[in-house]
């Protein structure tokens, strides 16, 4: 069965898409946001997490994003989780994170200009701005203020050489 620790030993090192920084120190970053904002435990867990659907088997992918990443990356990152018992709201952060960006786009012109070249190439791919029933139904979600925190972190988690915690520290928490 392959693991986390070997999905970040085989594309860790890769680069993040346009972005900086590789897979792994996003990942880092993005983990070390979210406790830094003192998240609870699930929801480092998906920050670490949210983007486990890139490093993939390309046999799990459904396709490619023009060179910016896997297709529906976040569904098939939540459900490779699930399917390791990770818990339903660590589940619902990674699966929701791209519906975050797509309801911040629509919803706040200056989150849509402060987004990188590779942010708004992806948005392309992901459905682009909600509309407005679909953000109607999105702000119902039990966890919403948790998903759009978490994609701000994801935003901001791009910063070439920032110290964080290793990959053992995050997967620590799983345990």
């Amino acid at each position: 069965m392959t693991t986390i620790l070997d999905l970040f030993a085989q594309g860790g090192q890769d680069a993040y898409y346009g972005e900086p920084v590789t897979q792994l120190e996003h990942a880092l970053q993005t983990a070390l946001l979210a406790e830094q904002a003192g998240a609870d435990r699930e929801t480092v867990q998906a920050a670490f997490l949210h983007d486990i659907g890139h490093l993939l088997p390309a046999d799990a992918a459904e396709g490619y994003m023009d060179g910016y990443g896997t297709v529906d990356h976040e569904r098939l990152g939540a459900d490779f989780l699930r399917q390791r018992g990770y818990s339903e709201k660590v589940a619902a952060l990674i699966e929701h994170h791209v519906n975050a960006k797509r309801y911040l786009v629509a919803k706040n012109p200056e989150y849509f200009a402060q987004l990188s070249d590779a942010s708004l190439r992806t948005l392309e791919f992901q459905g682009g701005p909600m509309t407005a029933d679909e953000a109607a139904r999105f702000e119902q979600h039990p966890y919403f203020a948790e998903i759009l925190q978490l994609r701000r972190w994801d935003e901001q988690a791009k910063i070439p050489g920032l110290p964080t915690p290793d990959v053992a520290y995050y997967l620590a928490l799983s345990a």
